[in-house]
């Protein structure tokens, strides 16, 4: 059994050495204020991101009388019912400190039904309950609080993601780098070694004619595939460009748990078998940079469903050997792309150094035309109003039959503010709507006054029932990014979520979610219990807040605002996951007083 220990407040720990804030100070001027705002540890007790007028108390460890948890060291398993013990939920050995529940090779490869030529078991694939760990993701040794945001991008923690596969295998194409306690991201890829802005730069003249950048191409979200440490996402951000970021976990280790240590939005997951968790006509660009899709195969099934994501006039940016190499396999590769790209009626309108660019068409009589000669499936009538979520793929397009349906919509950031169609076909009304984000605006202020923290030490945020997106906007002006999650059993607003020029996934909270323990700073909880209490069987209280606890970092911040009963609940379960809880008062969108719960995760380290 282990012993648990509180670790030292942030002032407490002794300088790491000289060299590594004489790096960041050289590489980045944004380091300066950094660590006027930042304190590191030794290697003996873990370091807190806090206020620099944190007062020094001594490493617990070594004080006579220090607290300990009683929370035990097991591996312990869901049962049914589930009952928490006294001493608290036990805490899983240190070997589980990545432990993804639905992503875990050790289940999936037992597995023996799945089509692996389609990648199916990288798929999100949960165990059941019973076969689920049902304890506290411990953090790795030495685990220190992320750096902070804008410095974060280009250097995190070594020892929070410990792990040198890519380093050591994209060291060329400027991935990652070592350097020294921390990891380094120059910004580089597989076909933008020398940099991301410059390829960037690149694809805008190539979408533009050579007069303007992706922003004037008319680029406000991008869905990026396969993306990597998500290097293309952090660039495009001065453009004031949102991407959702995601690759599988796979060979390429730890991809998206890089990405988001650095504090850039990205989640796990692949092209295989299923839609992707994301509503049709949400994207003005689909990138795939050596993504490793098979995009010619299966009848072009997985082209189908990036022709269902993207908006019409949007691009499909291609940068791949097919494009531009004539050695091997690749000719015949891309005559097939061509072709299944003619089918679908996307315009080449680009092809330069290794990067080829369509356009999906705004005029559907080519799609309509070529249905009729039996060169494209068009799908049967459907319901556009439910939600993407854990829908086998369609080996067909879908036509907008209705062109009045199809809004364009304004520029970021006015449309965080627009009024769309799809919020008057979920029946919000413009007075509704404006109601609405001047509650969020308001809430979210009184939020910040509660948690008492500086903006710049929150950077990854989760709302887990975004609605209709109105807490992500209201955060819009502060240095955080944000996951709109919709769970899939609710009303589907994440089509108006994506017309505001946010990003977001459909989910159900019944099962983990698809990111690496320790990855989000805040998650906002809007009665997503209550929403869930039909379903205690398999998705009880306890589950929702062991999944809440696997992916918050430590020091991170739960806030939640539900039923009193469920309230009630959490503050007596709180300290058994040990989180620490205060109890505030706000009033609800009806001008009633509502309780708001802020749980705060301790931070804690097996020793």
């Amino acid at each position: 059994m282990g012993r648990w220990w509180p670790p030292t407040s942030a002032a407490a720990a002794t300088a790491e050495p000289r060299s590594v804030q004489l790096l960041l100070l050289v590489v980045a001027l944004v380091a300066a204020s950094f660590y006027a705002g930042t304190v590191f540890r030794s290697p003996s007790a873990p370091a807190l991101l806090l206020p620099p007028s944190a007062s020094r108390s001594p490493d617990p460890s070594r004080t006579p009388g220090a607290p300990k948890f009683t929370n035990r060291v097991s591996l312990s398993y869901r049962t049914k019912p589930i009952s928490v013990p006294d001493y608290g939920v036990d805490v899983c050995p240190l070997k589980y400190n990545e432990y993804i529940p639905c992503h875990d090779a050790s289940y999936i490869s037992q597995l023996k039904k799945l089509d692996r030529s389609r990648h199916e078991d990288l798929e999100s694939i949960c165990p059941p309950q019973e076969k689920r760990l049902f304890c506290l993701v411990p953090p790795p040794n030495d685990y220190k609080i992320p750096i902070r945001w804008p410095t974060s991008r280009d250097y995190v923690w070594r020892s929070n993601v410990n792990h040198s596969r890519l380093a050591e295998v994209k060291g060329g194409q400027n991935w990652v780098h070592e350097k020294g306690k921390l990891w380094w991201f120059p910004g580089g890829g597989t076909h933008f070694k020398h940099g991301a802005s410059e390829y960037i730069e690149r694809l805008g003249n190539m979408t533009t004619n050579s007069t303007g950048d992706l922003r004037s191409a008319g680029v406000v979200q991008v869905l990026d595939v396969g993306c990597g440490v998500a290097s293309f996402s952090a660039y495009l951000l001065p453009l004031d460009i949102h991407t959702m970021s995601f690759a599988p976990k796979d060979g390429h280790e730890n991809q998206i748990q890089f990405a988001l240590e650095r504090g850039i939005g990205a989640m796990i997951s692949v092209l295989a078998t299923k839609q992707l968790p994301y509503p049709e006509n949400a994207f003005e660009m689909v990138h795939c940079s050596r993504c490793r899709v098979d995009w010619h195969e299966n009848d072009g099934i997985l082209l189908k469903e990036v022709d269902r994501l993207l908006r019409p006039n949007g691009y499909f940016v291609y940068s791949a050997p097919p494009a531009y190499r004539k050695d091997k396999d690749f000719p015949v590769i891309w005559e097939k792309l061509m072709n299944i790209t003619t089918s679908m009626c996307w315009k080449l309108i680009a092809k330069h150094v290794q990067t080829a660019i369509w356009i999906k068409p705004e005029d559907q009589s080519c799609r309509q035309k070529n249905a009729d000669t039996k060169l494209l499936n068009i799908c049967d009538s459907y319901d556009n109003s439910s939600p993407s979520w854990k829908i086998p793929l369609m080996n067909c397009v879908r036509l907008n039959k209705d062109q009045s349906n199809m809004q364009k919509l304004p520029s970021r950031p006015d449309r965080l503010s627009f009024y769309s169609r799809s919020l008057e076909m979920i029946g919000v009304t413009p007075e509704k709507f404006a109601k609405n984000n001047k509650f969020w605006r308001d809430q979210v202020s009184m939020y910040w006054s509660f948690l008492g923290v500086e903006k710049t030490s929150i950077r990854n945020v989760m709302d887990m029932n975004a609605n209709i997106g109105g807490f992500a906007v209201a955060l819009s002006n502060d240095p955080v990014w944000i996951m709109n999650v919709v769970p899939h059993t609710m009303i589907n607003t994440l089509p108006v979520i994506y017309d505001r020029g946010l990003i977001g996934s459909y989910h159900d909270w019944c099962e983990p979610f698809s990111t690496y323990p320790r990855t989000y700073d805040l998650l906002h909880a809007f009665h997503i219990f209550s929403h869930y209490q039909s379903r205690k069987e398999d998705c009880s209280m306890e589950d929702i807040m062991l999944e809440m606890d696997r992916i918050i970092r430590p020091e991170g911040f739960i806030i939640i605002r539900d039923e009193n009963a469920i309230l009630s609940g959490i503050n007596d379960l709180a300290p058994r996951f040990l989180w620490d809880v205060t109890t505030h008062m706000l009033e609800n969108e009806e001008s009633k007083p509502e309780k708001v719960l802020i749980c705060r995760k301790k931070f804690w380290s097996i020793v």
